[in-house]
């Protein structure tokens, strides 16, 4: 998988509301209620993972989950990197 370019990286990233590119990924932050509700939406997204064979570089405190996406043997941001996001703002969005 090719590495974007800026031009096509700014194009893809208008379609993500809250996700910014910082130092070759993009990234988000998402609140939560509690770290229950957290981490049960941290577990779908695992699986969404696996199930794309490509995996976030995340963090969690309590009620907050933040999500960092680069495909490394690329070297930076691709199409499958915003795939995923997409896929991650689908899960959010079904809670």
């Amino acid at each position: 998988m090719k590495k974007l370019n800026e031009e096509e990286l700014l194009l893809q990233l208008q379609k993500l509301k809250g996700w910014e590119y910082i130092d070759g990924a993009i990234e988000t932050t998402f609140e939560f209620k509690n770290f229950k509700e957290t981490f049960s939406i941290m577990t779908r997204i695992a699986f969404e993972c696996e199930a794309q064979n490509h995996h976030p570089d995340w963090s969690n405190v309590y009620n907050t989950l933040n999500i960092r996406l680069n495909t490394h043997d690329a070297g930076g941001v691709t199409e499958k990197d915003f795939k995923l996001a997409e896929s991650i703002e689908e899960i959010i969005e079904s809670e």
